[in-house]
């Protein structure tokens, strides 16, 4: 595995550090964190989204002629690691730039693209996935949403749930199905809806730990005009599979914020004491911090690899284990530092993030869904039956 950074992205490193460095301030750096900002913090972080389009800085990997720079993958891990060491707020588009706008650029119309996706780039409009359904999460192609054509729009009538920034979203790259009768992966299309329509319907759900971070969407027969249709109709498939591969292609840097939350609890328990000395020499937790910092540079070294296959053309499974470890390493960072903390790690940001963390091992792919991939495609394993 060659993992060398090459002399440009070192080049491209130094020029992103003196510019965050010039233009990054406690204000902004403390809008940051949480995903989905409101009120003040919104627009804060949309001031500083139009600062990093403005300086070519919002979304690297896009082509030159979109905004972007047009830059390789080690280019991208070294804007990711710059901004991560800077705590740098990220734009307030992820999804948007990361799954959505590679679709559009793929499949979309020349007029989709104009529209679209400066204002995505700059933050002026965030958009959210319209997906999962109740009956028709990681098995997708069983959705239900219907969009029935009419004239020049289509009736769109349905429910999606377990959908990421819907309260703040004015746009949504939406699944639908147009043709009932043929086979479930061939009915589908797509659909770019604009969330201020009449009949769509943006409903919080309450989570274990008290937060609103995902919402339902229903649809009572909203129309959305054909202009909308993002590539050729009951070719949807298609599209989601371009969107899902970019958010599954993103896991690689996931280590950066599993290894930085480890070095964080470390040193905590450093601070910490235990019957007149520190927690870290206690052996039950030192083993436990030991244990878990070791997870962290395995994840590291498993990102490293995905990357390398990326860049020399050979990606496959490695995201899915990438995934599989990030997951389950950051839920075991909660739970040392309740053996660390005791009750106080059950309660402020601590236990926030501990119950949080359960939906680690869903969100961007199952476990389950991540396990199959390595089962069939790294050891070979037949499909069950």
């Amino acid at each position: 595995m060659d993992f060398s950074t090459p002399a440009p992205a070192e080049a491209f490193r130094a020029e992103l550090r003196r510019w965050l460095a010039e233009n990054l301030d406690d204000r902004t750096r403390a809008a940051g964190g949480r995903l989905g900002a409101r009120g003040e913090q919104l627009e804060i972080l949309r001031e500083w989204n139009h600062r990093l389009a403005d300086a070519g800085y919002a979304a690297i990997a896009w082509p030159v002629e979109y905004g972007g720079r047009g830059a390789g993958v080690m280019e991208q891990v070294v804007w990711t690691e710059e901004m991560h060491r800077a705590r740098a707020p990220a734009t307030l588009n992820p999804i948007g730039l990361s799954n959505i706008a590679p679709a559009i650029m793929e499949h979309g119309t020349e007029e989709q693209k104009r529209r679209f996706l400066p204002r995505m780039l700059r933050g002026d409009d965030i958009w959210c996935q319209g997906f999962s359904e109740p009956d028709a999460g990681s098995d997708l192609a069983s959705l239900r949403t219907a969009a029935l054509r009419e004239g020049d729009h289509y009736l769109v009538s349905g429910q999606k749930v377990w959908n990421t920034l819907g309260d703040v979203a004015t746009h949504c790259e939406l699944l639908v199905r147009t043709d009932p009768q043929a086979p479930k992966h061939r009915g589908i299309s797509c659909l770019l809806v604009d969330m201020s329509l009449p009949g769509v319907e943006v409903r919080p759900i309450v989570t274990i730990s008290g937060e609103e971070s995902f919402h339902e969407l229903f649809f009572d027969r909203v129309r959305v005009p054909r202009s909308a249709l993002l590539g050729p109709e009951n070719e949807g498939w298609r599209v989601a599979m371009t969107t899902l591969n970019h958010e599954r292609g993103g896991v690689a840097s996931l280590h950066l914020q599993v290894r930085q939350r480890i070095q964080d609890l470390i040193q905590g328990a450093r601070a910490l004491e235990i019957d007149g000395r520190p927690a870290t020499q206690e052996p039950a937790l030192r083993e436990r911090l030991a244990r878990l910092y070791l997870e962290g540079e395995l994840l590291k070294l498993l990102s490293d690899r995905a990357l390398s296959a990326v860049i020399h053309g050979r990606a496959g499974a490695e995201g899915s284990l990438v995934k599989l470890v990030w997951s389950h390493a950051d839920q075991r960072v909660t739970e040392v530092a309740s053996d660390v903390f005791g009750p106080e790690g059950l309660h402020g940001e601590h236990g926030r993030i501990r119950l949080y963390a359960r939906s680690y091992t869903l969100a961007g792919g199952t476990t389950q869904v991540n396990k199959n991939v390595v089962a069939q495609r790294v050891l070979g394993l037949p499909r069950s039956h």
